[in-house]
């Protein structure tokens, strides 16, 4: 018993927590999640030919009304009707021409299947996350992370980033 106990006090110090993730951006630099630690977090799956695809101007919007406190991280994916079919390059040129997007993106992933990347291996499955299970339904797709790195919840795509339930997590301290 006291080994399997010590165990998994040992895995959960190592664990794969949210801020232990490092991705690649649009633009090939690593992006590393500790950087955002004391923000509030949105992960959103991204697609330029998607009927949601105006949601990057809200997005912009909120992240500009509340940079100081939130921090949204946009991550392209093609794995809904081939929606996101351009290179890293082609998402960067999209997203500052049509959107004049700020907020940061990364390079293209997966967000479902056997591919899938870890950080949504981690957003997806309670027993990564410690909270819940979930699937990605669609693009813009948002998950709320808290200032301390837990996944707080999963936000569908039919919502826009500015709707009443992700202003009250935004509003609440």
């Amino acid at each position: 018993m006291f080994f399997m106990l010590a165990f998994s006090i040992a895995g959960l110090a190592q664990g794969n927590g949210f801020y232990n993730f490092k991705v690649k951006t649009l633009d090939g630099g690593e992006f590393n999640f500790s950087t955002l630690k004391g923000k509030k977090v949105m992960i959103v799956n991204t697609a330029s030919k998607c009927g949601f695809t105006p949601q990057y101007k809200d997005l912009e919007d909120l992240y500009k009304e509340y940079s100081d406190e939130l921090v949204i991280v946009g991550f392209p994916a093609n794995n809904f009707a081939n929606q996101e079919p351009g290179t890293n390059a082609q998402i960067r040129k999209f997203c500052t021409d049509n959107y004049s997007v700020t907020f940061p993106m990364m390079a293209k992933i997966s967000v479902k299947g056997s591919d899938m990347a870890p950080v949504y291996k981690w957003l997806t499955e309670k027993k990564e996350n410690g909270v819940m299970d979930s699937e990605v339904k669609w693009n813009f797709q948002k998950y709320l992370i808290s200032e301390d790195g837990k996944l707080v919840d999963v936000v569908y795509s039919k919502d826009r980033p500015n709707c009443d339930r992700i202003l009250a997590w935004l509003n609440s301290k």
